[in-house]
């Protein structure tokens, strides 16, 4: 129903944001450890959501990036996934660490997210091990990288990139403004490291 909402962050609360715009506020569910990384009440913001309706209740789920509502969406497409555990997933883990997750069979890593039972992790990775490269497990797709294939520098680096796009858009910097100042800053300081990488990607925004 609702591809995404730009307007105000009025509030922020445990499990859930309420964006105004058009002078209505909207309760919007997100993931609870993403919420710190978001700007101030008051701040300009940009929510991308998912419309869940059932019977009794419309209930809003909104994420930092199209790539974590894409996710979100193959998520409850699993048999037995609701809604919040896919959001449990992306509050625990990042877009990234999930598809690698998923990638390489590792049931421990979804066990992380509060409600995800083994045999939840099980299903999730049967059903979507044959959904996701190489290069999407590592977080390379987004940057033009090559496979890692055996390179455990690629994928370390990869994910880095991948890690600073995410905290750069849970700011409310766009998909492609983050990428684009990522990429920027890694051809600059040729680092590998998350941290240092949004550091420097700053100063091209």
């Amino acid at each position: 129903m609702y591809a995404y909402f730009k307007g105000i962050l009025a509030a922020k609360k445990t499990d859930r944001i309420i964006v105004e715009t058009g002078g209505i506020g909207y309760n919007v569910f997100y993931p609870a450890g993403r919420i710190e990384y978001l700007p101030p009440a008051g701040s300009d913001i940009t929510v991308y959501t998912y419309t869940s309706v059932r019977e009794d209740a419309i209930w809003l789920y909104g994420f930092p990036t199209e790539d974590d509502l894409e996710l979100f969406i193959q998520l409850i497409g699993v048999s037995g996934v609701g809604p919040k555990a896919a959001q449990a997933l992306l509050s625990e883990l990042t877009a990234g660490e999930i598809r690698m997750a998923i990638f390489g069979g590792d049931t421990k890593t979804l066990c992380r997210a509060q409600g995800v039972a083994k045999k939840t992790a099980e299903r999730i990775i049967v059903d979507l091990k044959g959904k996701i490269s190489a290069e999407e497990a590592a977080g390379l797709e987004s940057f033009g990288l090559e496979a890692p294939g055996e390179t455990g520098a690629a994928v370390a680096e990869g994910g880095a990139l991948q890690e600073a796009v995410e905290a750069l858009t849970s700011l409310g910097y766009g998909s492609k403004e983050a990428r684009t100042a990522v990429q920027k800053a890694s051809a600059a300081s040729g680092s590998a490291d998350a941290e240092q990488l949004l550091k420097e990607a700053l100063r091209f925004l």
